[in-house]
Order: C-alpha cells, then structure tokens, then sequence
C-alpha cells in the first residue's frame, strides 16, 4: 500500500473486523482490498455489499468462473495489477486452469476458452472500452450462446463494478498480495 496506510484491523468496527477474520480463515491471509477499503467503513459496507450480490448471485447463468474471467480480462484492460493478480487466482482454482488467467489477461481472444466464454467476454470489453456502442445486436451475438438478458445485465454489472474497483486500486497504489501469485498453478499443499 504505497499511498494509504492500512488502518489496524483492531481498530476497525467490530462486523468489519468479523469478515475480516472469516476471510483470513478462509484463505489463509487477509487480502489486501479488504483492509484497503476498511479506511472507510460506510464504503467499505456498500463495496462488499454489491460485490457479494454481484459475485454470490444464486441462479445466475454465469459460473464462479465466467465471473472470474469477466474481472481478470476487464482488470487486464483497466491495467489492474491487484485484480489480475488476485482473480486470476480465483480464475485458476474455478475452473482447474492454471494457465487461463494469464491467457485471458493478455488476450482473451487466443485463449484456451469456450465460444461461449469468448462471446461473454467480448460483451464485457465493450462494456468496458465502448459502453457508449453498445446496440441490440451485442445482446443477439449473447442469446445465441444462451445468455438470457438477467445473465447479461449479470455480465455488465461485474464489469462496471470492477471498473470501480480497478480504478481504486490503482489510484491507491494497492498491491496484490504475495499469496495470490501462486494460486492455481500448482498443487496445494495438504
């Protein structure tokens, strides 16, 4: 964290520092985002709230992975070290890849992805790039890969907020933590 000091986690509110410990559990480390954001408690609250309606949506036609992948291409876009970094570990262990997050980070369009993948993503670097462009046919290329217009709204909203969350990053200075670069390329030890 080059530019803002993370606030000590003792001193955080005391549901904040519950997440906190429930993701350190979970994970093994507290990643940096979530201590970042914590300066700010009231924006702290609203960013994991829509991230977690966003990336916990039940009944979405988008996999833990294709979410993955909408922020990992998107974030390589926005020049997001953090969110590369970090989801394209996440990217990895979904969908039991390890050489796809960089694929799809560098180019989407040469990696190792279904058409379908590839249609979404297409979608969501528009939404990112062009937003302005976007028209009905951008919404018929999706349905022919069965997208239904919620798995669509699905794709530009994950796209937008992680725009947010990119540009954040960025401006932060924050950094991915070091645990994140391994992640899904090799075995996890037991």
């Amino acid at each position: 964290m080059a530019r803002y000091p993370l606030p000590d986690l003792n001193t955080l509110p005391a549901d904040i520092q519950a997440k906190i410990l429930e993701v350190q559990e979970k994970a093994g480390f507290v990643p940096n985002v979530f201590l970042a954001f914590a300066r700010r408690p009231a924006e702290w609250h609203a960013f994991f709230a829509y991230h977690d309606a966003l990336m916990l949506r039940e009944g979405s036609g988008l996999s833990k992975g294709d979410r993955e992948m909408i922020i990992t291409t998107t974030s390589a876009a926005n020049h997001c070290l953090y969110c590369v970094v970090a989801h394209g570990a996440i990217l990895r262990i979904y969908e039991k890849k390890p050489l796809v997050a960089d694929q799809v980070a560098v180019n989407y369009r040469k990696a190792d992805i279904t058409p379908r993948q590839r249609a979404m993503l297409d979608f969501a670097m528009k939404v990112c790039l062009h937003s302005g462009t976007i028209e009905d046919a951008d919404f018929t290329a999706l349905h022919v890969h069965g997208f239904n217009d919620e798995d669509i709204w699905d794709i530009g909203a994950i796209t937008a907020f992680f725009g947010l969350s990119n540009r954040m990053a960025n401006m932060s200075g924050m950094l991915p933590n070091p645990e994140f670069y391994l992640m899904g390329r090799v075995p996890k030890q037991k």
